[in-house]
């Protein structure tokens, strides 16, 4: 069993920066690969960034391609979202999820835990 917290988010002006947490319980979570989400509103969730257990592979979707890094520290059972260059249209709350065959997963289909979301609000 696996729990996870996100955190970080808040209200920030168009431009600016944020980094985002995930942070899980669970001997295991360094077998998992972790993937963040966001659901703007009135709108499906989608997935953002993913990452495979130990940290060597990722990927950002084409929404925050050159904006977005994604990353984990497994000693610290977390796993962040940079996000830099932020704009209205990323307003959304933001989830993150984890699944345990450790290999990136491009869609939510398959991922076996999930946080409650943090909010992330841009400002124009």
């Amino acid at each position: 069993q696996v729990q996870l917290v996100e955190s970080g988010g808040r209200l920030v002006q168009a431009g600016g920066s944020l980094r985002l947490s995930c942070a899980a319980s669970g001997r295991t979570f360094g077998n998992y690969a972790v993937g963040w989400f966001r659901q703007p509103p009135g709108k499906e969730r989608d997935i953002v960034a993913a990452i495979n257990f130990n940290g060597r592979i990722t990927w950002v979707a084409d929404s925050g391609q050159g904006r977005f890094t994604i990353s984990r520290d497994n000693a610290k059972n977390t796993v962040y979202l940079q996000m830099n260059s932020l704009k209205p249209e990323d307003t959304a709350v933001y989830y993150c999820a984890a699944v345990r065959s450790g290999r990136v997963h491009y869609t939510d289909a398959g991922y076996d835990y999930w946080g409650q979301g943090t909010q992330v609000t841009i400002s124009s």
